[in-house]
């Protein structure tokens, strides 16, 4: 079994493994694993240390094969002060996912702290022998054993509103440190898994896109969600999630919804 979730072939070519397949398809990937791929694409573009990343998000166009991609990305609007970056992913000759993100350049501004509240510590150890509970609820695995999951309310096994610590088991790619936006990425795309609503033997519910705001540079390798879906009878659904490292507040997420029975 690889040791990342992702290794190089070459000229921007991965070939993704098994940890990146997500819980509906053992076939398809998760949109975390390819999410933070194309945010790792975004920081080696034309890189700007006086800048950061405020805004991403990953349109997912279709179902991203367990299998090779490729991966570019370029300035689509240069600035001095503000910068759009965009990037693509391919599979098959096929787009796959097509991300976009603000960067902004760093000033001299005073610090208004956020007035989120604080989420309970980081929970000392895992919460039994299995803190991939999830997997035995109906997910597929892959993905979810990738993942060291440490829930304090809710969690991938039970329904409902969840706030849930979470850290990559492997990097990314191979012999090489996950940058702490990577991290994020990795774990955003998880909001809706957290706070399931509907059982999921029965309902389908995909996010065809994720949103991600940051207003500080993350830090470290734990990332929480604080996270709650919302769902209307129609078919669409939201999953919002407040993010945090182990310094505290540092952004939001939101995955719009596609709900419908499973087959």
């Amino acid at each position: 079994m690889s040791d990342s979730f992702y290794v190089p072939v070459g000229d921007g070519v991965w070939q993704a493994t098994v940890h990146t397949a997500g819980p509906w398809d053992s076939s398809a990937q998760h949109g975390g694993p390819p999410s933070a791929l194309l945010g790792r694409a975004m920081l080696r573009c034309q890189p700007r240390p006086d800048m950061m990343i405020t805004r991403f998000t990953c349109e997912i166009l279709r179902a991203i094969p367990v299998g090779e991609i490729t991966v570019a990305a370029r300035v689509g609007r240069p600035g001095r002060s503000v910068e759009l970056l965009e990037a693509t992913a391919s599979a098959g000759g096929r787009e796959v996912a097509r991300a976009t993100a603000w960067r902004v350049l760093r000033t001299a501004c005073p610090t208004v702290e956020s007035r989120y509240p604080v989420p309970p510590p980081l929970p000392a150890d895992p919460p039994g022998a299995d803190d991939r509970a999830g997997v035995s609820k109906g997910w597929s695995d892959g993905y979810m054993s990738a993942m060291e999951w440490r829930p304090v309310v809710g969690g991938v096994a039970v329904p409902g509103p969840a706030t849930v610590w979470m850290r990559m088991r492997y990097p990314l790619v191979p012999d090489e440190e996950p940058a702490p936006l990577e991290r994020v990425l990795v774990a955003a795309d998880s909001g809706n898994g957290a706070s399931w609503e509907l059982d999921i033997s029965r309902w389908l519910f995909i996010n065809p896109e994720l949103t991600v705001h940051l207003h500080r540079d993350p830090v470290g390798e734990w990332v929480c969600l604080d996270a709650e879906t919302a769902i209307t009878s129609g078919g669409a659904g939201l999953a919002t999630c407040r993010l945090f490292d182990l310094d505290g507040p540092l952004g939001v997420s939101a995955q719009s919804l596609f709900i419908a029975p499973r087959s």
